[in-house]
C-alpha cells in the first residue's frame, strides 16, 4: 500500500477530524502550511506539514501514520466477528480490534477510539442501544461512526436505535461486501465493492 505524501483539505479535515473549513482557515492563516496547485485555486497539504500541524496542535497522529481507519466489531458471535474482521483486514484499508460484550466495548472504544463500530445489538450483557446511548454521551467520541448489526426486523427497534446514535443498520445475515461498502459510506472512503 503506497503512503499518501499530498493531501486535499477534505483529506487533511477527515484524518483531523475537523471541518474542512477549519483546515482551509488554518491553511489561508499560514498555521498549516501547504501550496495551491497552479493555475487553480485548490490547496494541497504535504505529509510533513500536515504532521507538524497535527503535532503542533495536540491532534492525534496515528491516524496519518497508518492511514488505515479504525473499526472496533462488538459481537458475541465469534465466526462472525472473525470473518467480519478477516474481510476488513483484508481490503488494506482497515484494521480491527474486537470485543464479545458491551462492558468490554466500553473500555475499548476509550482507548482505541475507532472511527466506526460494528455492533451487534443482542449483546449478552448489555443491549446495543445503551452501548450507542454512552458512546453518544461521550463528546470526545462526537465523530465515531456506528453500524448496528441485528437478526432483529422490527422497524421501530432499527428507529430506536438511530434515534441512541446508530449511523445505519444491517440486518443479519448480511454480505460482507454490503458492509462494506456502509463502512465506506460513513467514513467517506470510497467504496471498490
Amino acid at each position: 500500500m503506497s503512503v499518501k505524501t499530498v493531501f486535499t483539505t477534505g483529506e487533511a479535515a477527515k484524518i483531523c477530524k475537523v471541518s474542512q473549513q477549519t483546515i482551509i482557515r488554518c491553511f489561508d492563516s499560514g498555521q498549516l502550511k501547504g501550496f495551491r496547485v497552479p493555475g487553480s485555486r485548490f490547496r494541497r497539504i504535504p505529509r510533513e506539514q500536515l504532521f507538524s500541524f497535527m503535532r503542533d496542535n495536540g491532534i492525534p497522529t496515528d491516524a496519518l501514520e497508518s492511514g488505515k481507519r479504525k473499526v472496533l466489531v462488538v459481537d458475541d458471535d465469534i465466526e462472525l466477528v472473525e470473518l467480519i474482521c478477516t474481510v476488513l483486514e483484508s481490503d488494506g484499508r482497515f484494521e480491527t480490534r474486537s470485543v464479545n460484550n458491551g462492558f468490554d466495548a466500553g473500555m475499548m472504544v476509550r482507548e482505541y477510539r475507532p472511527d466506526l463500530i460494528v455492533l451487534d445489538v443482542m449483546l449478552p450483557d448489555i443491549n446495543g442501544k445503551e452501548v450507542c446511548i454512552r458512546v453518544r454521551n461521550d463528546s470526545s467520541l462526537e465523530d465515531v461512526k456506528i453500524i448496528c448489526i441485528s437478526g432483529m426486523v422490527e422497524t421501530d427497534k432499527i428507529a430506536e436505535l438511530k434515534i441512541a446514535g446508530a449511523d445505519d443498520f444491517l440486518q443479519k445475515p448480511f454480505e460482507t461486501e454490503r458492509l462494506i461498502e456502509k463502512l465506506c459510506n460513513l467514513m467517506g472512503v470510497e467504496s471498490f465493492v
